[in-house]
């Protein structure tokens, strides 16, 4: 897989807000994707170095339309921990 299909997008909520002080940074992920093929490519787009990866997977929440019922998809979350002196620009300011 490329790193762009491993990488869908970054998740920007109040707690992984709070996880930047700690130089962790939130990712939405594919769902087949392991943890050394995510830290692959987090190193590969943004030219830090990676020194852990969490992930898990974040059921999607079952919503209600009147009588109709429906599941949001379900989706895998990456928190990826930087090495020390290594920032994402494309977090800075959020």
């Amino acid at each position: 897989m490329d790193a762009h299909e491993i990488i869908k997008k970054p998740v920007v909520t109040e707690k992984s807000t709070r996880l930047l002080e700690m130089n962790k940074y939130c990712f939405m992920v594919d769902r087949r994707a392991s943890k050394i093929q995510i830290k692959q490519a987090i190193e590969e787009l943004f030219k830090v170095k990676v020194k852990d990866v969490n992930t898990m997977r974040v059921l999607g929440k079952i919503k209600r339309m009147g009588k109709h019922e429906g599941r949001r998809p379900s989706w895998k979350k990456a928190v990826v921990t930087l090495e020390p002196g290594n920032r994402i620009e494309f977090f800075e300011g959020v």
